[in-house]
């Protein structure tokens, strides 16, 4: 039986931040755009607005209470998913490039538009 891996220390760098809109390219949820809730940088996963939606059953915690079910949006791998953009509806990579005022941007590479 092989060890499970545990994920390193150290932060990952992601093309995706929170806030961003992304198409999902892999999974059972491919091909739906969502907005970036949360972005884990250690694991580099992000969590997308009502993608990946998971139930847990709760049970009760006091005397007289039901158990519950929930549902929660659960993390997605980066890799999985693509920027999109909300203008021309296409999902596109990005590439970095500078403003006029020296500042880093990222840009997607289909459109040109600037994301930040």
């Amino acid at each position: 039986m092989a060890l499970k891996k545990q994920p390193s220390s150290q932060r990952m760098k992601m093309h995706v931040k929170t806030g961003d809109t992304v198409q999902i390219i892999a999974g059972k949820d491919k091909g739906k755009v969502g907005e970036v809730i949360r972005a884990i940088p250690k694991l580099s996963k992000v969590v997308v607005k009502d993608i990946n939606i998971r139930t847990k059953h709760v049970k009760p915690q006091q005397e007289g209470e039901s158990g519950k079910i929930i549902t929660f949006e659960a993390p997605i791998h980066s890799s999985n998913v693509m920027l999109y953009s909300t203008k021309e509806k296409v999902a596109s990579r990005i590439c970095y490039t500078f403003t006029e005022e020296g500042r880093k941007v990222r840009k997607l590479k289909k459109t040109g538009e600037i994301l930040d």
